[in-house]
């Protein structure tokens, strides 16, 4: 996984937590027939973290610049609720929808209360410069194809310019502009792979005025340009 400037390693016996939506490249080292690879991806839900948080009362971390994405080892607690959590699909609807929420917020107690809890807790704590940071992500997110001011959504989360940009690249590894930048190549991108836009509209679509910068920026970030980066991962 490329997460900004970092290349992370992670495999079997592993969990990753990403606190926060921040753009990144994988892909699969090994697999094969007979070790094929299998992942579970349960989409965290801040709401219910930030209540579980206040309902058991879990000491208070200190409040340091965080990375929003970690990988530690998976435990046999965490490890047997995911397991009870992918039985339900063979259970009926009705027993899935009583039951998941059971496990989803054992698994979301059990991250919590793990190595990697301090992350998730600062990211979902009101007032935290983590949970400011990933605020003015979700900002980014909403108007990531728009011009956008930096201070401005600095300011709107209360926090000094300084401080957000600094706190902004420890939390996601990369500034907010850069940020806003690899939204706006990864959607691009996501466009003509479905066969419905071409390099100038997918450009369009996501902000960009000029097809020369866009193709620039994008080989720039995949390492060829839009067309040949689009056939090469559709003969994949």
């Amino acid at each position: 996984m490329l997460y900004g400037n970092e290349n992370i390693m992670y495999t079997k016996g592993q969990y990753v937590v990403s606190c926060t939506d921040i753009p990144v490249s994988s892909r699969v080292a090994e697999a094969s027939t007979d070790e094929p690879f299998v992942v579970l991806i349960l989409e965290l839900a801040s709401n219910i973290i930030s209540n579980l948080i206040l309902e058991t009362k879990l000491p208070k971390v200190v409040d340091t610049e965080t990375k929003a994405l970690a990988i530690s080892n998976t435990d046999e607690e965490l490890l047997d609720a995911f397991y009870r959590l992918a039985l339900l699909l063979d259970k009926s609807e009705a027993e899935q929808q009583i039951m998941s929420s059971i496990v989803i917020k054992e698994i979301y107690y059990r991250l919590l209360t793990g190595p990697l809890g301090a992350q998730l807790q600062l990211i979902n704590t009101k007032g935290t410069r983590s949970n400011q940071i990933a605020q003015a992500i979700s900002i980014i997110k909403e108007n990531y194809s728009e011009k956008l001011n930096m201070d401005e959504v600095a300011q709107y989360v209360n926090m000094a310019p300084s401080s957000f940009y600094r706190n902004f690249k420890k939390v996601t590894q990369v500034s907010p502009l850069q940020y806003q930048k690899q939204l706006k190549l990864y959607e691009a991108q996501r466009l003509m792979l479905s066969g419905n836009h071409d390099a100038a509209t997918a450009g369009y679509e996501v902000g960009y005025e000029s097809p020369t910068q866009f193709s620039r920026e994008y080989k720039k970030m995949f390492g060829n340009p839009p067309k040949t980066d689009i056939k090469k991962l559709a003969a994949v």
